[in-house]
């Protein structure tokens, strides 16, 4: 969306137009964002810049189960403590996070980088199946836990998954929903999470 200049002079329209490419954000909160920025110090956004670009700069996926992180191995694949027996396997890296701040699971995650979604033209050779298949042959994993959103698309993906692990012969489970279907689980409270990952079913 474009701002006419007798509103706005030129860079306060051209920061508002950037922070409206986010996603969830109109044009009232690209506004109250952008006039909000300009009233920090100088010193502030300088490091709200910095700290972008750094972001931007040096956060990549992790070779092993395609989180984003800084390493590579990522903190969670490399830390010792976590249960490698078992994998969660989550559509984003945003869900990762949401079922990380329950504090509840401390097995491992895969990270699809997306859903089977043929409407979009995503195909399942289009994320990160055959690595997570890898995975489950290499690594000894005794269970794999599919939370993935409660969508038309995460169930296509939940059930092409369950297809294709039931030949190896591990125990493969589900989040219980208490998330509304169609809803994210990212938006899902910490405690509808922690009971969903606490009801998991077997597939």
């Amino acid at each position: 969306m474009e701002f006419k200049s007798l509103e706005y002079t030129k860079p306060l329209a051209k920061l508002i137009e950037y922070f409206q490419k986010l996603p969830s954000i109109g044009p009232k909160t690209a506004q109250r964002l952008a006039l909000h920025l300009l009233k920090m110090p100088l010193n502030e956004v300088e490091k709200f810049a910095e700290s972008m670009i750094e972001a931007k700069t040096t956060i990549n996926y992790c070779d092993v189960c395609f989180n984003m992180s800084s390493s590579n191995p990522c903190e969670i694949c490399q830390n010792s403590a976590r249960n490698r027996e078992i994998i969660c396997v989550v559509g984003e890296t945003k869900d990762l996070i949401a079922i990380e701040k329950t504090n509840e699971y401390n097995g491992l995650y895969h990270v699809l980088q997306g859903l089977i979604s043929p409407i979009d033209g995503i195909g399942p050779d289009d994320i990160r199946i055959k690595e997570l298949l890898t995975r489950v042959h290499k690594d000894d994993i005794k269970e794999v836990i599919l939370a993935l959103n409660p969508s038309v698309e995460g169930e296509a993906t939940s059930m092409y998954l369950n297809k294709l692990l039931k030949p190896f012969g591990i125990k493969i489970s589900r989040i219980a929903f208490g998330i509304p279907l169609g809803s994210e689980l990212e938006y899902a409270d910490e405690l509808t999470l922690i009971k969903a990952l606490e009801a998991r079913c077997e597939m």
